[in-house]
């Protein structure tokens, strides 16, 4: 698949299943705790259950970002829906998720999509806008006890010039 830097972009494997859960479950809890309520934090754990993760496997495409033998990034493609981009804290802002979406966007292009969907949570909006994606709605899951999951729904056009 893709290099970058020291770390390759590859396709996922099953044996990969707890590496990637544990890193989604991770990042989640450094990420998402001091700014979501905790029902809303696992809300997004449940969502990246390694029950979940293998159904999106079957339906789609998981790639993972490899470095050293660990699995520091990953991200899903059903469709024209992008869905768990997550990188590990410590290797942000090192271009490991930018090349991650444009793996997953070329995907999406060869099976025939002209634009990728995807929701954005509330500290990744930045990063999806400097990719081109256009915030179209503010969402609000109810996850009980008063708590909310605030998110948006994101979409960017697929053309020639981003491959």
């Amino acid at each position: 698949m893709s290099r970058l830097y020291d770390a390759r972009i590859r396709e996922f494997r099953e044996s990969d299943l707890a590496s990637v859960r544990r890193l989604i479950h991770q990042t989640i809890d450094v990420c998402y705790s001091g700014v979501y309520p905790p029902r809303a934090v696992q809300f997004f754990k449940d969502f990246h259950s390694e029950e979940k993760i293998m159904e999106r496997h079957r339906e789609g495409k998981i790639l993972v970002v490899e470095q050293d033998g660990h699995v520091i990034a990953t991200g899903t493609i059903v469709g024209s829906d992008i869905f768990g981009v997550f990188v590990q804290p410590e290797f942000h802002r090192r271009g490991h998720g930018e090349a991650l979406m444009r793996e997953l966007e070329n995907k999406a292009k060869a099976g025939g999509c002209t634009e990728s969907e995807l929701s954005v949570s509330l500290p990744a909006r930045g990063f999806y806008e400097r990719l081109g994606y256009e915030m179209l709605e503010e969402c609000s899951i109810d996850v009980g006890e008063g708590q909310r999951l605030d998110f948006w729904k994101a979409r960017k056009p697929l053309t020639r010039q981003d491959f």
